[in-house]
């Protein structure tokens, strides 16, 4: 367990559970609702509300092997390919092989998806890098909200005890390191207010991703990377944080526009619709056999490319051809978003452009779930379970958490572990709190050296900005014994900062062109070199310990309780 914590209060009150999940998108709620069921004792954190998670920003859907002549065997293939040669294959293949079931599991607890007028069998779609149909969805474009409904309902229909508006803090351990629950803080729950904790032998990360370390993301505002600075806290490893995949067509809403941006599903492309510079040229035709359903990373590249080019900072997405029944039968989210921003794609092309999208890298697990740290899974998209590599295939994401939750709870269940002791509370931490305003300054430092287009001097510079903001702090403390207010808004701006650390040092030790990991200094792929994981984890003062793996398989992981 490291010494570097968040310096907060001391908890004053406390709940005790047998496993606490942290998140409320697919992978919490599906670990929660199967280890509830197994007789588990479950409490559930979230940041915000309830429904409030990534997953209900999800459009596009599930990919599985149901339709007609696919096959599992055919999803691992089109996964491995987008994962550019460093995906684990051990893991895809569990995820191909285990996720129809899964998805069907889903339906049963109550998630409605679309189906044929004609004979009631679900339809399918396809999405960027898959050569069949195989992408369930739901509302035309809000698969992602259906599932969470399905999924919130059946919590609440559980009984399953939830703490809302909650930010965990860090991870509590026992005298023997093992873990024995989580520091929360909660906005205004009675009771439950301010600093608190869940005492449980058993945590699962379920928290999300990280993209509001950059400008403009997809992710909503709670993203901010709190489930990976908590397991670097803890001493758990972390692995391929440099893979960050930018959504290809993200509403371009002009050069000022920051934060969550409307996201324009891959969906949109798997039905028909171009992508085209200002002339009207569309520039994917030859770029990759699939044109406009290439793999994210590819298409990314073209745009930024073509951007470029023609000293623009946006390309268009042309679907006219729909008509308004299309548009509003199959992409109603995507048709009031485009609306509410003043451009109707029923008469016109959309101005699009990447943005930071998802992380496929995260917190390194096995194929149960489990981190470096005794009694702490990771699961969803905090997770780097192997099975997206440098580049995750579109919809496999929804399809990971269900599937990886389901082998946790079997875990958490069926695992006899030793009780652990009490919870040793730390000493106050000695670490400085960064004021909320770093966060800006972080995001604008990240989009400008980490973003699309990498190279050794963005990548240098990043770094050199901001470690400058990090010192800035260190600093204050040493000097005035002064460091900001223990609040929402400096927690989240300090985790940003510790995760944006450690991303630029992996994507600055990767000196390759991989995926969604595109080094302008470093054009081509290196497999003789680069066919490997980074693994980082925090050294005793604070700064990134970066190693690499010796193939693209994860090593085991390793705990006495593991190897038990």
């Amino acid at each position: 367990m490291s010494d570097i914590r968040l310096l907060a209060p001391a908890p004053g009150w406390a709940i005790d559970a047998d496993v606490v999940v942290v998140g409320s998108g697919v992978a919490g709620l599906t670990t929660a609702l199967r280890c509830a069921a197994g007789g588990a004792r479950v409490t559930v954190v979230t940041k915000a509300r309830l429904d409030d998670g990534s997953t209900r920003w999800a459009q596009g859907g599930i990919a599985a092997a149901l339709g007609d002549g696919d096959t599992p065997a055919q999803h691992l293939d089109d996964t491995l390919v987008a994962g550019a040669g460093v995906c684990d294959e051990g893991a895809v293949r569990l995820l191909v092989t285990e996720g129809p079931d899964a998805v069907r599991r889903l339906i049963a607890s109550g998630a409605r998806f679309d189906t044929s007028e004609s004979d009631g069998e679900i339809l399918l779609t396809r999405e960027g890098g898959h050569h069949r149909s195989r992408i369930v969805h739901a509302g035309g474009d809000a698969t992602g909200a259906e599932v969470s409904r399905a999924l919130v309902e059946a919590v609440r229909t559980a009984g399953i005890e939830t703490v809302e508006n909650a930010l965990v803090l860090d991870l509590l351990t026992d005298a023997d390191g093992r873990t024995a629950g989580v520091t929360l803080h909660v906005m205004g729950e009675g009771r439950r207010d301010g600093v608190g904790a869940v005492r449980a032998p058993a945590v699962v990360l379920a928290t999300g991703g990280m993209g509001q370390v950059f400008s403009a993301t997809t992710n909503p505002a709670v993203s901010t990377g709190d489930g990976v600075a908590l397991a670097l806290r803890a001493g758990a490893e972390v692995s391929d944080l440099e893979f960050v995949q930018f959504h290809p067509t993200v509403l371009w809403l002009g050069p000022q526009a920051e934060g969550q941006q409307p996201l324009v599903s891959e969906a949109v492309r798997g039905e028909g619709a171009h992508l085209v510079d200002a002339d009207g040229v569309r520039f994917m035709l030859g770029q990759h056999e699939l044109a406009e359903l290439a793999p994210r990373d590819i298409v990314a590249k073209a745009i930024t490319r073509r951007m470029q080019e023609h000293g623009t900072d946006h390309m268009y997405l042309d679907a006219r051809h729909f008509g308004a029944e299309m548009w509003a039968r199959r992409f109603p989210t995507i048709l009031a978003a485009c609306r509410a921003n003043g451009i109707d794609p029923v008469t016109e092309p959309i101005p699009v452009a990447p943005a930071a999208h998802y992380a496929s890298g995260g917190v390194r697990t096995d194929l149960r779930g489990r981190t470096t740290v005794p009694g702490l899974y990771a699961c969803g998209e905090v997770a780097c379970t192997g099975v997206h590599g440098a580049n995750r295939l579109a919809s496999n994401s929804l399809l990971e958490g269900l599937v990886f939750a389901e082998r946790i709870a079997d875990d958490v269940l069926t695992r006899e572990r030793p009780a652990p002791g009490a919870p040793v509370l730390p000493e106050p931490s000695r670490a400085p709190l960064l004021e909320h305003g770093a966060r800006y300054e972080i995001q604008r430092v990240m989009t400008a050296g980490a973003g699309v287009l990498r190279s050794a001097e963005s990548l240098a510079g990043a770094a050199a900005a901001l470690e400058r903001v990090h010192t800035r702090a260190v600093e204050d403390l040493a000097r005035d014994e002064k460091t900001a207010e223990p609040c929402v808004e400096t927690w989240e701006a300090t985790n940003l900062s510790l995760v944006a650390r450690v991303l630029v040092a992996a994507a600055a030790r990767r000196e390759e062109t991989r995926g969604c990991h595109w080094r302008e200094d470093h054009p081509e792929r290196d497999d003789a070199a680069w066919a490997r994981h980074l693994v980082v984890t925090l050294a005793p003062d604070g700064t990134p310990a970066v190693r690499t793996t010796p193939s693209t398989d994860f090593p085991p992981v390793e705990t006495p309780e593991h190897s038990a």
